[in-house]
């Protein structure tokens, strides 16, 4: 048989050897394996994710419910129907007793009783109103409602009924907070027993001491009284213990508290306690000088219109009798507005007439910086350097003044800006000068039948200051501490002076918790009766 030739012949079948079909074998039963494992990881990883997602949403919908207030305005939320039908049912408890109906009153009153147990057992579970609890109460005080509306309280009655309700709580509510302000205001009036200790103690002091008259005597005739190269503070008021406060935080934080001369005016009451408690305290070197304000014998009813209006026997009685008009503005009572003391600040030249610069501090004030460089201020020919406090609206002109006057429309600015007592620069030159205690009595006698103005020394500030005043940064000056809950902890650290004006003082009960310390700071607790009378 002939053979083919060799480019013909079929190539030879060659065979894999046993070991590399194992490893063939091997190799896909191992990828297999890692498939089928990836492919159970996968679904293992999104079940889990599911299972979260899941979870989440369900959290989130449970902290949602938990907030019944949420769940009452729901839609389709049982406590929404339960808080419904009892304002509904509360109104037909009223109109029930009107009518005599006490039976039907009463069954009302128990459903609405099971409704608030049952909300308020809600609220503080924080578990959401179910069906089963809530419907029971529904159907029942349904059921009750159609009773009371089968008897005649239909809608158009129910509504003139609340209506005269509600007008009644309306006046209700504003006679409890006239009343309320009324309060406040006599318990800010009232001296509180320890002070009333404390100025018995001292003047029992000042009159037992004749070391300390004679102490007196030879301060009053200190040349540094009238040394204008030292820096003058003036204070009036009739409180030892405020006044203490205001004189050691102007000293404690006084670069130089040797150079600064501190010049108080007290009524003659108060005389011997104020001197007997200032005489008892050293105040870092600082000179101190108390007057009474009974020996300004040149103030007196033919120079000062304001000292006739206030000696008035018709204003006094309105003042300090009980009986008060509940329509005037309850702070607008207040005595302070017929003390002499209150309205000193604008016979300061003629207290001093050989004073050139002063800085005039209210009583209930505290010092936290130096305040020696306000002396050195520019006031560009003013006579006041103040504190603006026209960010607040209620502190422009025309919140104080009445425009409808044209003895006020025709010459002020019913937007000009207000600013504030208590902090003051004073360039007694330039008072003079101007004349501003002449314009301050022209206004108080063109309100002689208060036609311009309320009460208070502002309004008149305000007008025999006019033009005449300088703004000084807000730093200088931060007010409301004696009204004010929420000023700002950083506004208050960076003040120079903090001011508690308001009924809230710092040495009353009712005064502020969170800035008491700031005042309590510089209370001298040097005085055995100071403690005495504080502990008993």
């Amino acid at each position: 048989m002939r053979r083919r030739a060799a480019d013909y012949r079929r190539p030879v079948r060659r065979r894999f050897s046993c070991w590399i079909w194992g490893l063939l074998v091997i190799f896909s039963v191992a990828g297999f394996a890692l498939f089928v494992l990836h492919h159970n990881q996968h679904q293992e990883d999104h079940v889990e994710q599911t299972a979260l997602e899941t979870n989440t949403k369900n959290e989130r919908v449970v902290h949602k419910h938990l907030n019944l207030t949420e769940e009452i305005l729901g839609v389709r939320s049982y406590a929404r129907q339960l808080a419904e039908q009892m304002t509904l049912a509360k109104a037909y408890v009223i109109i029930a007793k009107e009518h005599n109906n006490f039976h039907l009153a009463w069954e009302l009153s128990s459903k609405i009783r099971n409704c608030q147990s049952l909300l308020s057992k809600a609220a503080k579970k924080n578990k959401l109103v179910s069906l089963d609890e809530a419907g029971p109460i529904i159907k029942s005080l349904s059921s009750l409602i159609f009773k009371a509306q089968d008897a005649h309280y239909d809608i158009a009655t129910t509504m003139i009924t609340m209506k005269s309700h509600i007008q009644a709580l309306e006046e209700r509510a504003n006679a409890a907070t006239v009343q309320s302000t009324v309060f406040g205001q006599f318990a800010a009036e009232s001296v509180p027993k320890n002070l009333q200790c404390i100025d018995i103690k001292l003047t029992a002091v000042w009159l037992e001491k004749n070391s300390l008259r004679e102490l007196a005597d030879e301060r009053g005739n200190s040349p540094r009284l009238v040394d204008n190269n030292l820096y003058h503070f003036c204070v009036f008021s009739d409180n030892p213990l405020a006044v203490s406060v205001v004189v050691n935080s102007t000293v404690s934080n006084a670069d130089h508290p040797k150079q600064l001369v501190f010049h108080i005016v007290t009524n003659g009451v108060k005389y011997g306690a104020m001197q007997a408690w200032l005489l008892g305290n050293d105040f870092k070197g600082a000179t101190l000088e108390v007057q009474n304000i009974e020996d300004f014998t040149w103030l007196n009813a033919s120079y000062s219109p304001v000292l006739k209006q206030i000696n008035d026997e018709d204003l006094r009685r309105y003042y300090f009798e009980r009986k008060k008009e509940m329509s005037l503005e309850p702070k607008l009572r207040n005595p302070k507005y017929v003390s002499l003391l209150n309205h000193l600040r604008f016979y300061i030249p003629e207290i001093y007439p050989q004073l050139e610069k002063v800085v005039f501090l209210d009583d209930d004030v505290v010092v936290q910086k130096d305040l020696t460089s306000l002396f050195s201020l520019d006031l560009h020919g003013n006579v006041n350097g103040a504190v603006e406090t026209c960010l607040e609206s209620f502190h422009r002109f025309y919140k104080y003044l009445n425009f409808s006057n044209p003895i006020i429309s025709t010459k002020f600015d019913p937007q000009a800006c207000g600013w504030a007592f208590g902090m003051n620069v004073f360039d007694l030159i330039a008072w003079r000068k101007e004349n501003v205690t002449a314009r301050y009595h022209y206004w108080q006698e063109r309100n002689a039948d208060g036609s311009l103005w309320k009460l208070g020394t502002l309004p008149p500030g305000f007008l025999a200051f006019y033009g005449l005043t300088e703004p000084l940064d807000r730093r200088w000056h931060v007010l409301g501490l004696g009204y004010d809950l929420n000023i700002d902890n950083r506004l208050i650290e960076t003040a120079a002076v903090i001011h508690f004006n308001g009924n809230m003082k710092p040495w009353l009960k009712l005064g502020v918790g969170r800035y008491k310390a700031l005042w309590e700071h510089y209370l001298d607790q040097t005085h055995q009766y100071l403690h005495d009378c504080f502990t008993s």
